[in-house]
């Protein structure tokens, strides 16, 4: 389901895939990892145009998909250029999990994505997300129904467990690959963990070494150097950027936020917001606008009155006017 009135950035793709997803060729190795409330289209095709080489949707209830689609297709909403384009669903029911993914079929995704990493209360406390960690049977039932009857891959994103005390990430990863999953991601932290502590690179390793679908490595990822740490501790196939990409979408362009010239802020502000306001309207698309703003120019506040002042703002050109005097100051 592509939405028009954007137009992608310069973007530098590899000649030949580094990897596939099933029969689907992955031209890079770096992704945006699926945020819910973040992982829109207006920011998901601004990384795309940057260099995300693939676009995971924010992830998508089954029940919403069941009962109220219609209200829900912004979340599935994507440009052409953001091709090969995941849509993630998440619930504990392995027959709702496959209606909701016949349902999208008519949306065209190139790959559907299981849910298995969540770690709010509200998913996995019912069963979804990452608690499906602890029902690894049901895990094997939604693979297997979803590859025999779903004509896209289907890959997984998972968490090392519900807890320090149920680290099960290799039986889950094994189940996963031998019921057809076609990718799996991995978020090196428990259900328990949050995003708290450490991310445990050396267990993402261990699933990359015992699967032969790709594996995508995930936490603690904050900087180009990471990346590169990341990718030769795990030998992981691809990396996957969450938080550290809000700050610094430029993240994708290997470059650090401190390397990311005021003209290239600029550019970016400018180009965003423009996006927001196209896909929510003028108001709105101001006002969810502002999370973004808020880290990505946090390096340039001079005082905490002075973010305040800027995201309290509810005019686009004044807004503007207000970003641009805080990057002549800097």
């Amino acid at each position: 389901m592509s939405s028009p009135g954007f137009t992608p950035l310069t973007q530098t793709t590899a000649v030949q895939p580094v990897f596939h997803v099933g029969g689907v060729p992955v031209y890079g190795d770096l992704i945006l990892a699926p945020m819910d409330g973040y992982s829109d289209l207006p920011f998901r095709s601004l990384c795309r145009s940057l260099g995300s080489a693939m676009s995971y949707t924010e992830f998508i209830n089954a029940l919403d998909v069941l009962h109220i689609r219609k209200r829900i297709e912004p979340k599935f909403a994507y440009l052409p250029h953001e091709r090969p384009v995941v849509f993630q669903i998440f619930d504990e029911d392995p027959q709702r999990l496959l209606k909701a993914a016949t349902l999208l079929l008519p949306y065209q995704p190139d790959i559907i994505d299981i849910n298995m990493g969540c770690s709010a209360k509200s998913v996995s406390g019912r069963g979804a997300g990452a608690g499906l960690l602890r029902e690894p049977a049901k895990v094997a039932q939604i693979f297997s129904l979803l590859n025999q009857n779903i004509p896209v891959p289907v890959t997984g994103k998972i968490r090392l467990g519900w807890d320090a005390d149920s680290r099960n990430y290799l039986q889950i990863a094994r189940i996963v690959e031998e019921n057809g999953g076609a990718l799996l991601a991995v978020h090196g932290r428990t259900r328990a963990q949050g995003y708290g502590g450490e991310a445990d690179w050396d267990a993402i390793a261990e699933i990359k070494q015992a699967l032969h679908i790709p594996v995508i490595g995930n936490g603690d990822v904050r900087s180009v150097a990471d990346i590169q740490r990341l990718q030769a501790h795990t030998g992981c196939d691809g990396v996957m950027v969450g938080r550290a990409a809000i700050a610094n979408p430029w993240i994708f362009a290997r470059l650090e936020r401190q390397n990311v010239t005021h003209t290239q802020v600029r550019q970016i502000v400018r180009e965003h917001l423009s996006r927001m306001q196209a896909f929510y309207g003028v108001e709105r698309g101001l006002i969810l606008f502002r999370k973004y703003v808020a880290r990505t120019m946090a390096p340039l506040f001079a005082s905490a009155e002075q973010r305040r002042q800027l995201l309290s703002e509810t005019d686009a050109q004044v807004f503007l006017a207000s970003i641009e005097a805080l990057l002549s100051s800097n």
